[in-house]
């Protein structure tokens, strides 16, 4: 029988990648077909609500990851969860040191001055979170396995 606390590591964890799979496959694509300035305008609200709201979630998740594998410390599955554990470490420390910067640099465009290289930047920030996404849902299945075993 599943834990409530692992239920709701395992809920909260799928919210986040829900919420990271969406921005990459339907928002990005409808706001890059705005025009420039609506585009920039979106796109600066999106990275400063996501940049603020974001680095929370992803910590409580890890959180979360940290207390499920010290309950199950000695059951079945943990070697599977600190493989969640690190891959989630692992994307923290890669949104830090590539994305966030990036992110950082998008909230402060405006409308009436946007180079090709920050639209090139936005490209690569596209880029890069995909990646993201997969390696969340790579800890999101190992998770899965180590609570379900």
């Amino acid at each position: 029988m599943i834990s409530p606390l692992s239920l709701f590591t395992l809920l909260s964890l799928a919210l986040l990648i829900g919420t990271e799979f969406a921005v990459s496959a339907f928002i990005n694509p409808v706001v890059g077909r705005l025009e420039l300035s609506a585009r920039i305008d979106a796109t600066r609200r999106f990275a400063a609500l996501l940049g603020k709201v974001m680095p929370i979630w992803y910590a409580f998740d890890f959180l979360l990851l940290i207390a499920d594998a010290f309950v199950r410390r000695h059951q079945p599955g943990l070697a599977e969860l600190i493989a969640a554990l690190c891959i989630w470490a692992a994307v923290i420390i890669f949104s830090l040191v590539s994305l966030v910067p990036i992110n950082n640099r998008i909230t402060q465009l405006s409308g009436t001055s946007v180079s090709e290289q920050a639209l090139s930047e936005h490209r690569l920030w596209d880029t890069l979170h995909r990646v993201r996404v997969a390696a969340l849902c790579a800890a999101f299945l190992a998770s899965l396995l180590g609570i379900s075993a």
